[in-house]
């Protein structure tokens, strides 16, 4: 399809190139590279240690600009090659199109259009995964994704996994860990982590089974992804949301951010509440090191505001921790009996705590759940009464 004029002045006009990393894909790249150079001649080809034939089709090619790696060594290294050349020759936007037929060129100015609406977007785009011959482990493996994206970034999006992206190369993260398939996952998250709009706009795909070469290879390739996201996940729950959260706090000011998103959010006081609660409970359980994640988890599984519960959890600020111990033990003491009974006084452990683990853990559930009833209910009260006093007023 030849682009129209308004495509030709995008095309002219943005300064972009099309990445096409390749591996053993004889039978679409020439088709591929053919379709790309309807649009542009702003190619940069990375051969990933190809063994078939791909050497001699890329002959044809030399006005082209092309790498080539000895041996294998993954999609991810060669999309980061590519983006180091792309940078070197000044480019300020990549787009990426897998060599394996699936993506269509003429999607190409889709791309151009939009970020002429949104500069600097890191843009994917999103494939109809319920359409005919689409394997059933990429439609699981996209929506595996698309969950764990939204979890570690807070964004929706419909297709995470998407070799078809434009990426904009001078605010990409430095540095990267991952040289698989795994780092289209790294990218996107660290991306959206440093505050680049993640997006999806809609695209064309064709899956043909007499074509189209896979090598994703599913045991090894999703323990790897498993292991990222297992990274992604703490790195995210310890550090970014915390991080986000203070700076929102701090850029909007802690009072009105305290007002406006805490007490006056849409949540229901019901909710509120059920966060407060939530805090709570797990700032007094016996969870330590895992509290955090405890936190966001059971907060996004019951849909419940991350920032009250975050800000409640916080009981267990290390000063007020003896007391909770003490506290535990003391109520954990009147339903676990000892035979070596533990003499709450200065004189306390760790050794001590140790010998009656179980008293401790008893005590600090059952202390957690009453306090969490209790702090819930009456806040559930005071929110109640701060809305009837705010409608009087109005």
């Amino acid at each position: 399809m030849e682009p129209n004029l308004h495509q030709h002045n995008l095309l002219n006009t943005t300064s972009f190139c099309v990445i096409v990393p390749t591996y053993n894909n004889q039978k679409t790249l020439k088709k591929v590279l053919d379709s790309i150079l309807d649009f542009t001649t702003n190619i940069i080809i990375v051969n990933d240690g190809s063994t078939d034939s791909t050497s001699e089709i890329l002959k044809e090619y030399t006005q082209l600009t092309q790498i080539h790696h000895p041996k294998n060594i993954g999609k991810g290294r060669a999309l980061r090659n590519g983006f180091r050349k792309a940078i070197e020759m000044k480019f300020e936007y990549a787009i990426t199109i897998d060599s394996d037929g699936q993506h269509f060129a003429s999607d190409i100015p889709s791309f151009l259009e939009e970020i002429q609406k949104e500069p600097n977007a890191l843009l994917i785009g999103s494939r109809n995964m319920t359409q005919e011959n689409v394997p059933k482990k990429s439609s699981f493996g996209n929506k595996f994704s698309n969950f764990w994206f939204k979890f570690e970034t807070g964004i929706k999006l419909d297709d995470t996994q998407s070799g078809f992206r434009l990426y904009p190369l001078q605010l990409l993260p430095k540095q990267f860990y991952t040289n698989k398939f795994e780092f289209e996952i790294e990218v996107i998250v660290r991306a959206a982590w440093k505050g680049i709009v993640v997006k999806n706009i809609p695209i064309q795909v064709l899956y043909d089974p007499a074509e189209r070469v896979s090598h994703f290879r599913p045991f090894r390739d999703f323990t790897r992804i498993s292991i990222l996201n297992t990274v992604l996940v703490t790195n995210a729950l310890l550090y970014i949301k915390p991080r986000d959260f203070f700076r929102r706090a701090k850029k909007k000011g802690f009072k009105k951010f305290f007002l406006e998103d805490i007490l006056e959010s849409n949540d229901s006081n019901f909710k509120k509440s059920a966060a407060i609660a939530l805090g709570i409970f797990i700032g007094f359980s016996p969870f330590w090191g895992f509290q955090t994640i405890l936190l966001f988890t059971f907060a996004a599984i019951f849909r419940l505001n991350k920032v009250i519960a975050y800000l409640t959890s916080n009981v267990s600020f290390p000063p007020f921790i003896p007391f909770i111990i003490y506290a535990s033990l003391q109520v954990g003491s009147i339903f676990v009996s000892s035979d070596a009974p533990l003499v709450l006084d200065s004189s306390i452990t760790l050794d001590d705590i140790q010998k009656n683990a179980t008293q401790y853990i008893v005590g600090s559930l059952i202390l957690a759940s009453v306090s969490a009833l209790t702090v819930g209910f009456i806040s559930y009260l005071l929110l109640t009464a701060f809305s009837s006093k705010n409608k009087t007023n109005i």
